[in-house]
């Protein structure tokens, strides 16, 4: 029967092929819009570690003016960043499973078969890769001992080593980095955390860095951070150890907590230091030492703002719209054909019956408009993308691959293809299955 149905459906397409093809369009580009801008959206709005959520957690304390709260980038609560001293302390602590202390550099590598070339390097603690589930090629990352005092080893991502060394397996080779020399001991594989959860310095959907050292080599080679650095207050600082000793904010501290017993002793560990520090004159505001796990740091740092969230809804509003029209023809065109199904009523084809035909028929449109709408949501991603890479916006800024589709955007295809369209479709299939059909029997 099905069979039957779907051959009267195409001789239903064949007869209004304008109007058929009106009602694909309509129902593809309103998949379309929706598939593009739910694509961007899950990329933004997604916890890339979720599986840690209960694990993880951002380090903060205020240490800012007491006149002021820190509001750079328009949230609440502590900086997102910590000055040297305060870091320091709190990642000497032995509570925490894992623990990194952070920031970033610009380098140089050289010293191989390639160009020299600045890199974007992060200068961190030896758990970064365990702490935050980070896929490896070849090899792996350093050791603890290799921390302090600072070893000359180095990672580097898949896509510099690829540059470097053509993929090969470069681990137990020499590089250098700044005019340094370092040895490989892992590269990354495919490692692409949407948003960079663990250092959101400009902008949040920043690509990873190319290659990682040992953070003591900071201090050792006096490497000032190339990422966000703020000072509330004047001070005088001529010398690298005295930008250490300021009060300004430009290292990230994260710690890993298996537990709430451990997620207290750490906060009480917080709020002692705190404590300790506001009796020398630090901390002059009122106290706000936080460990946030990554979905509320995402919020809390207003990864996704409301401005997105209005797209969502315009891009369901601009379907509901294309599905109204839709209604709007399969009820124009179901009743043109008014004539042909009160013969088939006639000759004892059943109301449900009427209905399950043109429910194909709609079914149909629904498979043809969702084909179409991935189609169309494919190419509108694709010029996206290609125009953040034209803007040279898409490597260091990563915004460029948010615009890639990939299963989910599959299956939301489908599900408002199927869903949408069938229940814009259901009161067209059940109008013209109540019509009495003696009225057109009659005229014919």
């Amino acid at each position: 029967m099905f069979g039957y149905y779907a051959q009267l459906a195409l001789k239903s397409f064949l007869r209004n092929p304008g109007l058929s093809i009106l009602m694909v369009l309509a129902i593809a580009l309103g998949i379309a819009v929706c598939i593009m801008t739910l694509t961007v959206y899950h990329s933004m709005s997604g916890n890339p570690i979720w599986w840690k959520n209960d694990r993880l957690y951002a380090v903060t304390m205020d240490s800012w003016d007491p006149k002021q709260p820190y509001n750079h980038d328009g949230s609440r609560g502590p900086p997102p960043q910590m000055t040297y001293r305060d870091a320091s302390h709190v990642f000497a602590a032995d509570i925490p499973e894992r623990k990194v202390i952070m920031y970033v550099v610009d380098g140089v590598i050289s010293g191989t078969a390639a160009p020299a070339r600045r890199v974007e390097t992060r200068l961190t603690s030896a758990d970064f890769f365990a702490m935050f589930d980070v896929p490896f090629l070849y090899g792996n990352g350093w050791n603890a001992a290799a921390d302090s005092p600072p070893q000359p080893v180095i990672v580097l991502s898949r896509a510099e080593n690829e540059r470097l060394f053509g993929g090969a397996n470069s681990v137990g080779r020499t590089l250098r980095w700044n005019d340094h020399e370092f040895r490989i001991v892992g590269v990354l594989d495919e490692w692409l955390p949407r948003p960079r959860f663990y250092d959101l310095n400009g902008g949040p959907f920043q690509m990873p860095e190319d290659a990682y050292i040992p953070f003591a080599w900071g201090k050792e080679l006096e490497a000032l951070s190339s990422g966000n650095t703020d000072c509330w207050r004047p001070q005088k600082i001529d010398t690298f150890q005295d930008f250490l000793n300021s009060d300004c904010i430009w290292l990230q501290v994260w710690v890993e907590l298996p537990d709430a017993a451990h997620r207290e002793h750490m906060q009480a560990l917080l709020d002692s230091y705190w404590a300790e520090q506001h009796s020398a004159g630090r901390f002059e505001r009122p106290r706000d030492n936080r460990l946030t796990p990554v979905g509320q740091w995402l919020r809390d740092r207003k990864v996704v703002d409301s401005d997105n969230r209005v797209l969502v809804g315009l891009a369901f509003a601009f379907l509901a719209v294309c599905l109204i029209n839709t209604v709007g023809l399969l009820l124009a065109k179901f009743l043109n054909a008014a004539a042909i199904t009160g013969v088939r009523r006639a000759l004892g084809a059943s109301r449900r019956q009427i209905f399950v035909q043109h429910l194909v028929e709609v079914g149909a449109l629904a498979f043809l408009g969702a084909a179409l709408g991935l189609l169309l949501a494919v190419a509108g991603l694709a010029a996206v993308h290609h125009m953040y890479a034209s803007a040279h916006l898409g490597h260091r800024g990563g915004y460029a691959e948010l615009t890639h589709i990939d299963g989910t955007g599959l299956v939301w295809a489908l599900v408002l293809a199927i869903v949408a369209t069938l229940a814009a479709g259901l009161y067209p299939a059940w109008r013209v299955g109540r019509l009495p059909p003696a009225q057109y029997l009659k005229s014919q």
